[in-house]
């Protein structure tokens, strides 16, 4: 049961010193969906080996240029390549005008539907939900609405202790199990208990997104015991100020705010593009949360069921 996110581009406004803009994909499950699409990113897909033709659903998290810019190229090339199967596409009310006009004077009509969904980055809401997972929104501040995304598991079904199984046991009986009842018999007299032949369901994992936005440490609540958590590191402490006046943060504020939320992991990207070493920025937050990384082009962060 996979759940893992692969960094796909890792700056901020500028692609620089081979880091390109911001974008993410994600497989929970079955499922695979992308999380931002700056310029470039369906190469780094391609890069990378991964799949754009399993995309089921895209996230954009607001409408600055380095987050949307490779959309069009990349929903133009799936229906060049055949595809046929509906995409999902979640992100602010202006993007189908932008999607729209593109299509428009091109002349061209996609083989496939495009299902588009606005949000409210103002609101925390529930917007996608499957038999495994939600997805719920993230009201941020940046220069214009933003949002961040927690994928968020349901809760799982209770493990079957296949060591304490009587023999024979029937499909039925297990499916009851798995659904946390008990099992009795025929003359309603209690057979097993469901505690005596199962063992305890693993949590559920999560991961939060946090794309362009000021340090806000209210955000611990939502975030409250995430597995990994991304958010936004584009300055260094030392800019402290100009993170805040330019609605970004820093190594270290990204790192409090982990800390806080007691999330198990976090990873800091969309660096600006006057840092060519990156060392610093993993430095500056494991001073405040020691498991904090770099969210590095090509890596590929596993959340383990455990």
């Amino acid at each position: 049961m996979p759940f893992k996110v692969t960094i796909l581009g890792s700056n901020s406004a500028i692609p620089a010193y081979g880091r390109h803009h911001t974008a993410q994909y994600i497989q929970i499950k079955n499922k695979h969906f992308l999380v931002d699409c700056g310029e470039a990113t369906q190469n780094q897909i391609k890069r990378y080996k991964l799949s754009a033709q399993k995309i089921n659903a895209i996230f954009i998290s607001h409408l600055h240029g380095d987050h949307y810019l490779g959309l069009v190229g990349l929903l133009s090339s799936m229906h060049l390549q055949g595809r046929t199967t509906a995409l999902n596409l979640y992100g602010p009310l202006g993007l189908r005008d932008i999607i729209t006009l593109h299509l428009k004077y091109s002349d061209t009509t996609l083989r496939y539907k495009v299902n588009f969904f606005p949000y409210n980055a103002n609101e925390e809401s529930i917007i996608y939900e499957d038999k495994h997972i939600t997805v719920s929104t993230i009201p941020l501040e940046h220069r214009i609405d933003c949002s961040g995304f927690l994928f968020l598991e349901k809760p799982h079904e209770v493990r079957i202790n296949k060591e304490k199984l009587p023999e024979g046991f029937s499909l039925e009986n297990i499916g009851r199990l798995k659904k946390g009842e008990d099992i009795f018999g025929n003359d309603s007299q209690l057979l097993y208990k469901n505690s005596e032949l199962t063992l305890p369901a693993f949590p559920s994992r999560s991961y939060a997104y946090c794309s362009d936005t000021r340090y806000l440490p209210h955000l611990k609540r939502q975030l409250k015991g995430v597995n990994v958590l991304y958010h936004e590191a584009t300055f260094l402490d030392e800019n402290e100020l100009r993170a805040s006046n330019t609605f970004h943060s820093t190594a270290g504020q990204a790192a409090q705010l982990a800390k806080d939320a007691k999330a198990k992991k976090l990873l800091i990207g969309h660096f600006s593009a006057r840092y060519k070493d990156l060392s610093p920025f993993e430095q500056e937050a494991r001073k405040i949360f020691s498991e904090s990384y770099l969210a590095i082009e090509g890596t590929t962060f596993d959340i383990p069921l455990k």
